[in-house]
C-alpha cells in the first residue's frame, strides 16, 4: 500500500502574497482607488466598491478564489444608518446656527 505525500501548506505570508498578485492581476495596479478594502487578512482580502464585494480567498494550499457578492443586508443598513446621522448632524447645526443668530 503506497501512501499520499501530504500536501504543503503555505505560510501566511506566501498567502498574502498570492492574494496581492491575483488583486494586480484582475484589477491593476492602482486598485485602491476604485476600491475601499474592507477586510485584510492573511487569507482572505474583501473590497468593496458600490454595491459589489469581491473576496479574494487563499486556501492553505496557495490557490486563490475570487468570489463576487453583493453587499449584504447588514452593509446597507449601516450606510443608511451613517447617512442618516450625518444628515440629521448638519440640521442640528443649522438650528443651532439659527437660534445663535450666525445665519438669520
Amino acid at each position: 500500500m503506497t501512501t499520499q505525500p501530504e500536501p504543503e501548506i503555505i505560510p501566511a505570508a506566501q498567502a498574502r502574497a498570492a492574494i496581492q498578485q491575483r488583486i494586480h492581476e484582475t484589477l491593476g495596479e492602482d486598485y485602491q482607488r476604485e476600491w475601499l478594502v474592507i477586510h485584510n487578512a492573511d487569507y482572505l482580502v474583501r473590497l468593496n466598491r458600490g454595491a459589489v464585494n469581491l473576496d479574494f480567498q487563499c486556501d492553505l494550499l496557495g490557490n486563490v478564489d475570487v468570489i463576487e457578492r453583493p453587499v449584504n443586508p447588514l452593509q446597507a443598513s449601516g450606510r443608511f444608518i451613517a447617512w442618516t446621522i450625518l444628515v440629521a448632524s448638519l440640521f442640528i447645526a443649522l438650528f443651532i446656527a439659527i437660534a445663535v443668530g450666525i445665519l438669520r
